[in-house]
């Protein structure tokens, strides 16, 4: 493809970007913010019924992994982005990037006091990493990123851990330990300051265990971020229609990939038989193929939704997503505290109450609330409440905010 630079707007990556956070917003209400391993008794109760199973399911084959990918991806493009546009008007942007990564931990921080699975904590400690990787030769960019992918940080940690949690002496698999009952207690049943004790300090080692121990979600995040640099590199996005040789091939390697993940994964976990155990090699191998899986499957849901966004036809309610998509921050943290009120003990109580089923029509009736919201809200405003605050913050100055101040 042909290397150039990318406008400071361009609507399908606002689009896309607001297709991946309604993916993620499923798979949480799904979950039902809880961010962490659930007692026995919350599944039963939860999918008691074929069409919550099924639900479950779906979630779990075509949702969860994906959407986050796809927003780490976009993370890594707009980094680029961010900091290209720095560069083109004379000025370095990798010291005021890292004050917006050390505002977007604060704000992460915060949020991860409602709810533990918070993504911007990660985001914005990875982000730091991400920052030398600017100038990285792109041969360079794509061989760490495929490295990563492949497993090597979840091979080198489990090398040295022998599979044991860095951070929390716990059993990943035990869903009866009493650190995963002791959270679901607090968060069923507690209130708001019961939520914020458990989560502002054992949350974040248990999120730890998860991103940079075996399981390895860290390492797959930051691959995407490097995907995202190298395409925003390539200038893919300033002209899709004049990358259909590349947007064709990208397919055929997709599938080709999915169909041997999917071989690697189900022959390295069926190779254990009835001994099962993560603490071996053959497990990392699994969890490896089954990254390749989600890997896969992301890069073919952006092809398609780039096939879809090329018909004027479907456009049109593609770019519907735009607003929601410029508006991430702000909706990503109301989706989380709609959520928690929702379902924890400080709001309305229905934590492994409600059956699948109903969690996830909330959750499609939420998505498409917010979306005409952020559109109606960006028709007199330029920014999102916190994406402003967050703007402001990053600058140190005050920009305009109704659209009659420009």
């Amino acid at each position: 493809m042909k290397t150039t630079t990318i406008s400071p707007r361009i609507e399908i990556i606002d689009a896309l970007r607001g297709f991946a956070l309604a993916g993620i917003f499923i798979c949480h209400m799904v979950e039902q913010y809880v961010g962490s391993g659930t007692p026995e008794i919350h599944s039963e109760v939860v999918s008691a019924g074929v069409v919550d199973k099924i639900i479950e399911g779906f979630i779990f084959i075509f949702l969860r992994g994906k959407f986050i990918a796809l927003f780490s991806f976009l993370f890594g493009l707009s980094f680029f982005i961010q900091m290209e546009n720095g560069a083109k008007k004379g000025k370095a942007f990798g010291g005021r990037f890292l004050w917006r990564l050390l505002l977007m931990l604060g704000i992460g921080y915060i949020h991860s006091l409602f709810y533990r699975g918070d993504i911007l904590t990660v985001y914005g400690f990875l982000g730091v990493i991400l920052i030398p990787f600017y100038r990285l030769n792109t041969k360079w960019v794509l061989v760490f990123s495929a490295l990563l992918f492949l497993g090597l940080g979840r091979y080198i940690i489990f090398y040295i851990s022998n599979g044991a949690h860095l951070f929390l002496d716990v059993d990943p698999l035990d869903i009866g330990a009493s650190h995963i009952v002791e959270y679901y207690d607090a968060i069923k049943n507690g209130d708001l300051l019961d939520v914020f004790a458990i989560n502002s300090w054992q949350g974040h080692l248990d999120k730890l265990n998860v991103q940079f121990g075996i399981f390895g979600r860290g390492y797959f995040t930051f691959a995407f971020f490097l995907i995202g640099l190298y395409v925003g590199r390539s200038g893919f996005f300033k002209d899709i229609s004049s990358n259909k040789t590349f947007i064709k091939k990208t397919l055929i390697y997709s599938i080709i990939l999915f169909v041997v993940a999917i071989l690697i994964t189900a022959g390295a976990f069926l190779s254990m038989g009835k001994n099962f155990s993560i603490n071996t090699w053959n497990a990392m191998i699994g969890f490896a193929g089954y990254d390749l899986i989600n890997l896969s499957m992301t890069v073919i849901y952006i092809i398609f939704f780039i096939k879809l966004y090329r018909k004027e036809s479907i456009q049109k309610w593609l770019l519907r997503l735009a607003p929601y998509g410029r508006m991430a921050l702000t909706n990503y943290i109301l989706q989380s505290l709609i959520g928690t009120f929702l379902l924890y003990g400080w709001g309305l109580h229905y934590l492994g109450v409600i059956l699948n089923r109903y969690v996830f029509i909330i959750a499609i009736l939420l998505i498409v609330i917010q979306i005409i919201l952020s559109k109606y809200w960006l028709k007199y405003f330029r920014y999102g409440p916190l994406e402003w605050i967050w703007r402001s913050l990053t600058f140190f100055k005050r920009f305009p905010m109704k659209r009659e101040q420009e």
